[in-house]
């Protein structure tokens, strides 16, 4: 196992450099600090790090932003099940802005800092094209123990724990048609994101169901967020094909949405109804209180977590396999729906 001295020596930096860089520490410019990045990924050290030799009772939790409320609640929640099975936690933001790790790099860090394994939330596999879980795959082969939540792949033997996007957007839509809706947009994350396809096969099951067309038209993708759902709510309501209702991929995107929609001077709920997906804290307090669907996420981090756990300890038993967990989200009702206007 190459220890800090050959990950200095094979960098060519000082020990320190390399301390700073896995601690995250000021004082490295961003050349030095991706050569050292770029050498821990390819010394022969044990992928594991120190957690391959003994036990150090960490775990890494990835998620992929701060900044949406869905995620901390499941930084959270995976934390505190990792607490009661004995394990302290790493927590690392993925995607955020400026100098911040990107996730690969931060699994790096993780692994030469002696985590025994690691849950990622909504890892960066759900939001690439075909192909990409060719990383992932190399961490399976060095015998690296990873669960995710809210992705995965077919192709991976990761276990899972996720919940059911496409009936969310089922759910989600049933509802508007039982309202008497009959022209349900869709304000979207990227197409190439699996919960969005997910949930958008959702969409046209129920439309479809009801005997009313999945128009193309009535779907607007943007980036996940307040403003990308403003953004796709204004292409939706500037289409020729404006909807009277629409189901958002998220609880920040309905937010957007809803703020587009009064800006047009739409009253919500009786001129445009909105549907968003998480169950923010956010969600019940807004104006009018937004109907959504809720992920269970303390039963979800639970799964999670006591899978890894299991995966650890050793000598335990286990089923042979995958293991998978798909939970059912809960439609929420509150202010933001109603029948559509005459």
């Amino acid at each position: 196992m190459a220890g800090l001295a050959e990950i200095a020596k094979a960098a060519g930096v000082s020990i320190s450099t390399v301390s700073r860089v896995l601690n995250r520490r000021a004082g490295v410019n961003e050349a030095t600090r991706r050569r050292v990045l770029e050498v821990l990924g390819e010394l022969p050290y044990s992928p594991r790090g120190l957690g391959a030799l003994q036990r150090t009772g960490v775990i890494g939790l990835l998620v992929p932003e701060l900044s949406n409320p869905i995620f901390p609640a499941y930084a959270e929640a995976l934390e505190t099940r990792a607490s009661l099975a004995g394990y302290s936690s790493l927590l690392c933001n993925t995607r955020s802005e400026g100098w911040a790790l990107r996730e690969e790099e931060y699994v790096r860090m993780l692994l030469a800092r002696g985590v025994e394994g690691m849950v990622f939330v909504s890892p960066e596999i759900t939001n690439v094209e075909a192909g990409g879980e060719t990383y992932y795959a190399r961490l399976l082969a060095d015998g690296v123990h990873m669960v995710f939540v809210n992705g995965g792949a077919p192709g991976l033997d990761v276990p899972d724990v996720t919940v059911d996007e496409q009936v969310a957007g089922y759910l989600a839509t049933r509802h508007l048609v039982e309202l008497g809706h009959k022209r349900i947009g869709f304000v979207c994350g990227p197409a190439r994101s699996l919960p969005t396809r997910l949930k958008r096969a959702g969409w046209a099951a129920a439309l479809e169901e009801a005997g009313l067309h999945a128009d193309e038209r009535l779907v607007a993708h943007a980036p996940y967020g307040a403003e990308g759902g403003a953004a796709a709510m204004a292409t939706l309501l500037d289409s020729a094909s404006a909807p009277t209702a629409v189901i958002c991929s998220s609880d920040h995107m309905a937010l957007g949405a809803m703020r587009e929609s009064h800006r047009r001077g739409l009253t919500v709920p009786t001129q445009m109804s909105i549907v968003g997906f998480d169950d923010i804290p956010l969600a019940a307090y807004c104006t009018p209180a937004l109907t959504t669907l809720a992920q269970p996420i303390a039963e979800m981090a639970r799964a999670a977590v006591d899978e890894l756990v299991q995966r650890l300890t050793p000598g335990a038993r286990r089923s042979g396999g995958s293991y998978s967990r798909v939970f059912r989200p809960r439609l929420v009702v509150r202010e933001s729906t109603a029948p559509p206007a005459p």
